[in-house]
């Protein structure tokens, strides 16, 4: 008997959370997240605001665990994308352009102070992470066929992808979208030649006067 109570509290916990955080959802695709208020979401979901704050301290944990759960949903899009193609250069290809799908389908409602919360976190640290890795992984498997360039280590070509098709959540139509992922694959391609050598004042920073004074033109 005390095992089914225990489950039956477990469920009604997980079900009350999985409430809030789709009410949550909601709120931010339809006003963006400065709409999401205790009031709200006990109005969409038909749960008490007392209820709610059994679960949730405050508006800001429900927003933090609702873009975790984004994003973890967002990892197994990545890599459903990745596991259904057997080719390496066409994994890559596939799990790029579902990221930058990913991008340009991100709402832009997000405020300064409410985008810096939601992005910090172990959470959000150690999705960044997973995240990084795939793309690192297929770009290694993608140099190691022969398919892409061999001269930039793979952690660096997988930020500059990340960094890159980040671009897509600004673009006006999916055809920009699909020339964005096309032109950050073509930088990967092995037929896009050696990478120059950094310049002396780049590699060395800029250059400095006998006192360590920058020198400047004439004004």
């Amino acid at each position: 008997m005390p095992k089914l109570w225990n489950e039956t509290i477990e469920t009604h916990r997980a079900s009350v959370r999985e409430a809030t955080l789709d009410a949550a959802g909601t709120l931010v695709a339809e006003h963006g997240l400065m709409s999401v208020t205790m009031s709200r979401i006990a109005q969409e979901t038909g749960i008490g605001r007392a209820t709610l704050y059994k679960y949730f301290p405050d508006v800001e944990s429900i927003l933090v665990a609702w873009h975790e759960r984004q994003v973890a949903h967002h990892l197994e899009q990545l890599e459903a994308a990745r596991d259904r193609v057997a080719d390496p250069g066409r994994r890559l290809h596939a799990v790029l352009e579902a990221y930058a799908l990913i991008s340009y389908e991100r709402h832009g409602h997000h405020g300064s102070d409410m985008a810096a919360l939601l992005h910090k976190g172990p959470a959000i640290t150690q999705a960044h992470e997973r995240l990084l890795g795939l793309v690192r992984d297929l770009v290694g498997e993608g140099a190691a066929s022969g398919a892409l360039r061999s001269d930039v280590a793979p952690d660096e070509l997988a930020a500059y992808c990340l960094h890159a098709l980040g671009a897509a959540a600004g673009l006006p139509s999916k055809a920009a979208l699909q020339r964005l992922v096309a032109v950050t694959l073509a930088g990967l391609s092995a037929e896009a030649g050696p990478v120059p050598e950094a310049p002396v004042e780049l590699a060395e920073g800029p250059s400095h006067g006998r006192h360590g004074r920058r020198h400047h033109g004439s004004h």
